[in-house]
């Protein structure tokens, strides 16, 4: 019985806190909806940003390719900060740590060339496959 009395006294300044809280928020949104302006306007919907109309949609089509990069970028990135933390705490982890973080290394480049070879890291269209169909499009014309 006595277990249950101190969760108790634990628990209610939690929740006093979350009722004061939540009764804040909804005081807050009532205030904003009962003061707040009630107009439809023509442009009252439209997207407005720094004194220029838009025109068009901002709904764009992104190749594939690009989340790709993206997600490479964010990946070497966050393995850039697991090197550097290693190389702040060099001297406490030692050999072990080093030991670590070549094959932590050799891993990524593994990885690398792995991605290389899929060609997940071919930007734009091959230079010579252009070359070569150029070539057959002037053979063709000649």
């Amino acid at each position: 019985m006595e277990a249950s009395s101190e969760n108790t006294a634990l628990l209610w300044p939690i929740l006093a806190y979350a009722a004061i809280v939540f009764t804040l928020v909804g005081a807050i949104l009532g205030l904003s909806y009962v003061f707040g302006q009630h107009h439809n306007d023509r442009a009252t919907g439209e997207p407005f940003e720094s004194g220029i109309l838009n025109t068009g949609s901002a709904r764009l089509r992104f190749s594939s390719q690009f989340y790709l990069i993206a997600m490479l970028f964010v990946i070497f990135d966050v393995e850039t900060i697991f090197i550097f933390s290693w190389a702040i705490a060099f001297r406490e982890l030692g050999w072990y740590g080093y030991a670590g973080v070549v094959t932590f290394i050799i891993l990524l480049v593994v990885v690398l060339i792995y991605e290389w070879r899929n060609g997940a890291l071919d930007f734009g269209p091959d230079g010579g496959k252009i070359l070569k169909a150029y070539k057959k499009l002037k053979g063709k014309t000649a």
